[in-house]
């Protein structure tokens, strides 16, 4: 069965480092500790930090970029949904502004794939220019896997 590649950007409302996006940034390590422990996880893209914030693969500092794969859609779901990760979903205005363009994509990868950051960027297009396809789709439209 195929694995669940998914990347999430966001901009925020202010610097990574500034005192507004304190709780955010003191609660990274949490958050992704929790994914990393969570049944399905399989990678998450990080950088020098631990995580991905110092990515900025979207050309703006602010913009903040979260990749990772999973088993499958179910504990991709689980994850974000229910577990400790929604307290900070519910939290989301606080750090971010409303992304302009699709902010979310999901595809399906081989097993042992690596999603790299310029891929992603390509699901993200394509969902701008076509909606939710089987390249790249999102929660609300689900594709199964044709790998």
């Amino acid at each position: 069965m195929p694995h669940l590649a998914q990347i999430n950007i966001g901009r925020l409302l202010a610097p990574i480092d500034d005192p507004q996006i304190a709780d955010f940034k003191n609660n990274l390590d949490a958050i992704n500790d929790l994914a990393e422990g969570s049944v399905g996880f399989v990678w998450r893209l990080k950088g020098d930090n631990n995580n991905a914030t110092d990515f900025h693969p979207f050309g703006d500092e602010l913009d903040i970029v979260n990749m990772s794969v999973w088993e499958s859609v179910d504990t991709l779901k689980a994850f974000a949904f229910q577990s400790e990760h929604v307290a900070f979903m519910k939290r989301r205005r606080e750090w971010f502004i409303k992304y302009p363009t699709a902010y979310m994509a999901l595809w399906w990868i081989p097993v042992g794939h690596i999603p790299t950051v310029e891929e992603a960027q390509e699901r993200l297009r394509s969902l701008d220019d076509h909606g939710p396809t089987s390249f790249a789709f999102t929660f609300g439209q689900l594709f199964s896997p044709t790998l």
